[in-house]
């Protein structure tokens, strides 16, 4: 199966664009400093004739079957999980809190570990213009529409452990929230 490779750079003042386009992948810049408008620009871009659309941020590594992984659930969208690279600097508790949120079946959405079928997408309107909460606003409202939703512990997507992102409610505030619990 072939699969494109889309980077949407937004406001992005360090080497993301360049990296990316040495690498092969097509590069859209943008300045929209809002996370759902720039998934939106991503999917937009898409191939006609795309089956499944998939989205991970900048400082997230998909593990080579990532692709096929999510394609095997069988659902309309996966809601993939995220584990953290290096939890340096962070209290000493926090990474098993962290991973305890998931054995005890607490659903997760992550933006870093997302897929959904250009089906669904389409006929859930895409992703809102929102600054943070765009995965979770994607879920909902496919859950509303009836969709099949999984939310998936195969295929993690290893991302940072970075203690502040440019989403002040994205990943690092959920970190950030969970160490002081």
């Amino acid at each position: 199966m072939p699969v494109r490779v889309t980077v949407v750079a937004d406001a992005c003042t360090d080497p993301t664009a360049d990296l990316a386009r040495a690498a092969g992948a097509r590069v859209v810049e943008v300045e929209a400093r809002n996370v759902g408008a720039a998934r939106a620009t991503g999917f937009a871009l898409a191939e006609p004739h795309a089956r499944w659309f998939a989205t991970t941020d900048a400082d997230s590594l998909v593990p080579p079957t990532w692709f096929t992984d999510h394609l095997a659930v069988a659902a309309d969208l996966v809601a993939g999980a995220v584990d953290v690279l290096d939890w340096s600097g962070w209290p000493q508790h926090l990474p098993a809190h962290y991973r305890s949120r998931y054995s005890r079946g607490r659903e997760h959405v992550h933006g870093a570990n997302l897929g959904i079928t250009s089906a669904a997408y389409a006929a859930i309107g895409g992703f809102t213009s929102l600054v943070d909460g765009e995965d979770a606003d994607l879920v909902d409202r496919a859950k509303t529409a009836g969709l099949t939703v999984v939310h998936a512990r195969t295929a993690p997507v290893t991302t940072s452990g970075r203690r502040f992102g440019r989403c002040p409610a994205g990943f690092a505030g959920h970190l950030r929230a969970l160490a002081s619990s």
